[in-house]
């Protein structure tokens, strides 16, 4: 008698695929991501196909993602060496013959052009959980400082292309991981006190710094005069001064309500520089208002609160380390431009997670939301 089988159906046997997704986090990234669209079909309707660009690239994101959170953290935590490893020689690579492109030589040409110092965002977390992971239960000073070499190396080479934006969210990235690690609030608070302090004085004495006969030494030029600027913008109000005056008049024209979809008269006359880019914020807030801020930070603030459930309830020291500093590094990215574009920090270069234009920085954005959902779908499945 011949036994039968009945062949389950396409439904249940990709089901397994999306069993332990974070529902919650995924609300969060969808309506980042809704908010991203509408905001680039916007302000870009006018510049090319920045849309279906935007469109295309949110696309290879969420693919990444997905391919991303397939990875069990186990294996995360094997790639972490490699991973690390290929991207400091990629930037070795490109310090002796990278590309320069506009005073900066960032690119390194493999047949395609890349970036390296953008897979070091993803690279540093992952090395310094990873070393945190094998010495838990034994972390001694020396440890933290075999961490904070770890973070030098590539920050150093970052810094020579120069990339000060790159640097900054590479640094927050490995300190982050240090911190939660455990580094006491007794070696933090003095560095953190002293740049306070230097912030202070800065200020203080802005005319005589920003004097143009005066070298600051660790900084380059365009370096020191962005500082300057930040300080004072109105010097120059027609050159280095322009982006950030035309910044805060288009988040002030905005209002409570904004002046409404597509109706942004500084982002369409093209008064807003990288409208479409590093000051896409600007744009949002003039066409949406505070009210759309407001809507955009909640939204942002939703994500990164439930990354950080997300990484007190992973079940390893290496996923709550990483899981916590790609949180926190989403938070920089959004922190920081909005910073840059409302005039309360250096123009950096940093993009607006979800919102700004850019392919690489997309797909890292991709790739880190992959790993959150790694971590989150790791520990649902154990439970299940």
């Amino acid at each position: 008698m011949a036994v039968s089988f009945n062949k389950p159906s396409l439904l249940r046997r990709i089901a397994p695929i999306f069993q332990g997704f974070d529902g919650p986090l995924l609300v969060a990234i969808l309506l980042l991501a809704g908010i991203g669209l509408v905001t680039m079909y916007s302000v870009g309707f006018d510049h090319g196909t920045r849309f279906s660009d935007h469109s295309r690239n949110m696309l290879l994101a969420a693919g990444v993602m997905f391919l991303v959170a397939q990875v069990p953290p186990q294996r995360l935590m094997s790639l972490a060496l490699p991973t690390y490893t290929v991207a400091v020689v990629l930037l070795l690579a490109v310090f002796l013959f990278g590309i320069e492109r506009k005073g900066s030589q960032r690119w390194l040409d493999v047949g395609l052009v890349i970036q390296p110092s953008e897979l070091m965002k993803i690279a540093m977390p992952l090395m310094l959980a990873w070393w945190f992971q094998r010495r838990e239960g034994r972390l001694g000073a020396l440890d933290f400082l075999v961490a904070l070499l770890l973070l030098a190396v590539p920050v150093a080479l970052i810094l020579k292309q120069p990339d000060l934006g790159t640097t900054l969210l590479v640094v927050a990235s490995g300190l982050f991981v240090i911190f939660f690690a455990g580094l006491s609030w007794k070696i933090i608070v003095p560095p953190v006190l002293l740049g306070v302090l230097g912030v202070v004085v800065l200020i203080a004495m802005e005319p005589s710094w920003c004097a143009p006969d005066v070298d600051w030494h660790i900084l380059r030029e365009y370096q020191r005069q962005r500082v300057c600027t930040l300080l004072d913008p109105f010097k120059d109000p027609l050159g280095r001064g322009f982006h950030i005056i035309q910044g805060m008049i288009a988040i002030g024209s905005g209002g409570i309500w904004g002046k409404g979809f597509m109706q942004g008269t500084q982002t369409h006359l093209e008064f807003i520089p990288e409208r479409t880019t590093d000051f896409i914020f600007a744009a949002f807030s003039e066409e949406f208002g505070l009210v759309g801020v407001i809507g955009l930070m909640a939204a942002i603030v939703f994500l990164v609160m439930r990354g950080l459930v997300i990484a007190l309830d992973a079940p390893t020291l290496f996923t709550r380390l990483l899981a916590g500093a790609v949180t926190l590094n989403i938070f920089v990215y959004a922190f920081v431009n909005m910073g840059m574009v409302s005039g309360i920090l250096p123009v950096v270069g940093v993009p607006l997670p979800f919102v700004s234009y850019g392919g690489t920085a997309m797909i890292t954005m991709g790739v880190g939301l992959g790993i959150l959902m790694s971590v989150a779908r790791s520990k649902r499945l154990m439970r299940s």
